[in-house]
């Protein structure tokens, strides 16, 4: 290989590590969290990588992967920063320090309950789908956060999902919500801005049919009952159907 081949190739790579796209995305970060999500039983977990779905507020929000299975939907942010990380659960920006210098950035944690909320959204039709966060660091960053939640390095994410053991869906409901989140996802440009504003549209509609006690699934009359997470609005006509309305 000559000379002239080598330096073509170290200037390529040099641009691509450079690229405002390779850098904002966490490309390496992404990749290795993939790596490790393949070495999860295929029967059992069903796996989404780079998904941009419409948010609860209009808008559109992209979740880097999301792992369905019987014991409930891991959602999952990658962050690829290094030094050393400082922030708690609650506080709105974290703290990235490298020797002396500081940066702050967007609390991870809240990013991903924005991502949990719009996947809320979609799957409203499914009864009380856990939601688990997941915030994978690199081993490029030293973690010194104070947080309940599972901030975690990307070696450990295999063994993170897999202590979750008790059996929240059925297998058909993981397929289902597995087609539905993949459906929803958001490609061209044009066919996000339709797609928002139809879904916008949508959501005013059944906001309004629930509003007014109406089920907007089967045109039933909703009504109010208890379950283990609180009072909800359920659909007289169940087990037909299964709509249901968490209150606020």
């Amino acid at each position: 290989m000559s000379i002239y081949v080598v330096l073509g190739i170290l200037l390529v790579l040099s641009i691509i590590l450079k690229s405002p796209t390779f850098k904002k995305k966490g490309f390496i970060g992404e990749k290795s969290v993939s790596y490790q999500l393949n070495k999860l039983d295929k029967d059992k977990y069903l796996i989404l990588h780079d998904i941009t779905i419409p948010s609860v507020k209009g808008k559109t929000t992209q979740i880097d992967h999301v792992v369905i299975s019987e014991h409930g939907v891991f959602v999952i942010e990658t962050k690829n920063y290094k030094g050393w990380i400082l922030g708690d659960e609650k506080s709105d920006y974290w703290t990235q320090v490298i020797y002396k210098r500081k940066e702050r950035l967007n609390n991870p944690l809240r990013q991903n309950y924005g991502h949990i909320q719009a996947l809320k959204a979609l799957l409203s039709d499914f009864e009380e789908v856990p939601f688990i966060s997941i915030v994978c660091f690199s081993a490029r960053a030293d973690l010194k956060v104070n947080v309940t939640s599972e901030v975690i390095y990307t070696k450990y994410l295999v063994s993170t999902i897999n202590k979750y053991k008790e059996i929240a869906l059925g297998k058909d409901d993981v397929q289902k919500i597995y087609n539905a989140i993949q459906g929803a996802g958001l490609k061209d440009g044009n066919v996000k801005k339709e797609h928002v504003k139809a879904l916008k549209s949508e959501l005013a509609v059944k906001a309004n049919k629930v509003a007014n006690d109406e089920c907007p699934k089967c045109g039933g009359t909703l009504v109010e009952r208890s379950g283990k997470f609180g009072k909800f609005k359920g659909c007289g006509n169940f087990p037909k159907c299964r709509f249901i309305h968490k209150n606020a």
